[in-house]
């Protein structure tokens, strides 16, 4: 941790960072972008990178992303980014009360304050957790994989048979190319350039940045009135954080919990937090009309994910989120395995990351306060002049990885399914994590087979294999439990 740490306050290291933040804040607070399509398209960008360089990148763009919705949330009733869906419920209403610098300056604090205790849960738990993960079997690890898929199927904004199928199709994709057991084509239907399987890069800049310019494509006429920022001052008081310091502990302690979790993400753990501290508050009925404690709730939780979702990421090799799951992606691309041997293989990738969180975090901060008023001029660019430069973005990034169009009409088609995908109700993230995951799956469970000459028992006999899978079984049981007793109850009211 100290040699990482020391070779991270490099002029280059420091140089990235903040690049990173300020662009993750900028894309995150334009409504229609997201702190996931900027990762995506800067992947690219990182092949002429050192491993550690691109995951500094990377990584400040994700603790930028996800506070750079703040801004629009709180002056144009619009979340910049998905984790701020609660922030305009009593950002906005603030705002037009004629206090948006008191608005933002408590989403800047709580979010600030949020990270640093994620940040400490990181990196306390990290090493840990990746040791105990060292001593799991290749079926405990595929049981796992399994728990992880189900939980983000269940614990996605779509129900569950929809996130099902999401994971599902995901997997699908994830099928076609070289069988890794034995060598031979699989599902290819004769077409050589799908030799390889469908490319990582493609996949994701498909998925998460045309199928978003296909959606704002549609929306690009929409008018949204917004508030002047003035001369707000963004600076709350001691006795401010005093009397929020219960509601920030709460509420980073849920962000950083369902952070943790595979696949939820920041705008769950925004929703959840917000809903607790309304109901615990002595004045819920000021919820929704400005009240501090709904944009603490949501600021503090939200931030607070990120540091959880890289715990399973550099512990366990699963994404606590879909932005986690294109972090996995270019590590993969730069050879760098994710997964509980990479505090063995590569200690400084995995250092390198939690001390970029750290580091980002203050930088988030300090930019946050010293430049908002050009992020409220920013948020104001039509989108008719930020769509085709994004369009050429994805097409270049996209051609430039193996020189090959069938990647750039790879990146168009899965645009239109993510785009068809969502107008559906059906989440990206369980396709996503579905996705990668697959492939993880599948070895562990075909070098677990190689280890028991083709047995499946010990994957039904080990006690951690068993409690993963019960735990998965729970999650799917539970909810068809829930609908049916509402039924129940609707029918015996005579409703």
């Amino acid at each position: 941790m100290l040699e990482a740490t020391i070779a991270l306050f490099t002029p280059v290291q420091i140089g990235l960072i903040v690049l990173g933040t300020f662009l993750g804040i900028v894309v995150g607070g334009i409504p229609g972008l997201t702190g996931s399509m900027l990762i995506a398209l800067t992947v690219p960008i990182t092949f002429y990178m050192t491993p550690v360089h691109a995951t500094t990148l990377l990584v400040s763009m994700y603790v930028g992303g996800i506070t750079g919705g703040l801004v629009a949330a709180t002056l144009l009733r619009m979340p910049g980014a998905p984790a701020a869906v609660m922030t305009p419920f009593d950002g906005y209403p603030m705002s037009q009360q004629g206090r948006p610098g008191r608005a933002l300056g408590l989403g800047i604090t709580a979010s600030f304050i949020g990270g640093l205790f994620a940040w400490v849960i990181l990196a306390t738990s990290a090493k840990p957790i990746s040791l105990l993960a060292m001593r799991l079997s290749p079926f405990n690890y595929f049981a796992l994989v399994v728990m992880a898929l189900v939980l983000i199927a269940t614990l996605g904004r779509s129900d569950i048979i929809k996130g099902l199928i999401s994971g599902l199709f995901g997997i699908l994709i994830a099928l076609p190319g070289v069988d890794p057991s034995v060598g031979q084509m699989r599902l290819t239907f004769g077409y050589g350039d799908l030799a390889g399987g469908f490319k990582l890069l493609p996949v994701l800049i498909g998925i998460f940045a045309v199928s978003q310019l296909f959606k704002d494509t549609l929306e690009i006429r929409q008018v949204v009135t917004r508030i002047e920022y003035g001369k707000s001052s963004l600076f709350i008081s001691l006795k401010d954080l005093k009397d929020q310091a219960v509601n920030l502990f709460r509420s980073s302690s849920i962000g950083t919990g369902i952070g943790i979790l595979p696949g939820v993400g920041a705008a769950v753990a925004s929703v959840i937090s917000y809903s607790v501290a309304k109901s615990s508050s002595k004045t819920p009925e000021k919820f929704g009309h400005g009240a501090d404690e709904g944009i603490v709730a949501s600021e503090a939780a939200n931030n607070a994910s990120v540091g959880g979702a890289l715990i399973p990421l550099v512990a366990l090799g699963i994404p606590g989120s879909v932005a986690d799951a294109i972090l996995i992606g270019a590590l993969m691309i730069h050879t760098i395995q994710p997964g509980p041997m990479l505090f063995v293989t590569n200690p400084d990738i995995v250092w390198n990351v939690i001390m970029v969180d750290l580091v980002a975090t203050f930088v988030m901060f300090f930019l946050m306060v010293g430049l908002v008023r050009l992020y409220v001029r920013i948020i104001d660019i039509p989108k008719a002049y930020l769509l085709p430069l994004i369009v050429v973005c994805c097409v270049v990034g996209t051609f430039a990885v193996n020189n090959t169009m069938f990647d750039v009409w790879t990146m168009l088609g899965f645009g239109l399914i993510g785009f068809l995908l969502e107008r559906g109700g059906f989440d990206l993230g369980p396709f996503v994590i579905g996705y990668i995951l697959a492939p993880i799956a599948e070895s562990e469970l075909r070098q677990g087979l190689m280890i028991t000459d083709g047995d499946y028992t010990p994957l039904f006999t080990d006690p951690i294999s068993i409690a993963f899978l019960l735990i998965a079984l729970i999650l799917l049981v539970c909810p068809f439990i829930n609908d049916w007793r509402k039924r129940r109850r609707l029918q015996s009211l005579g409703l």
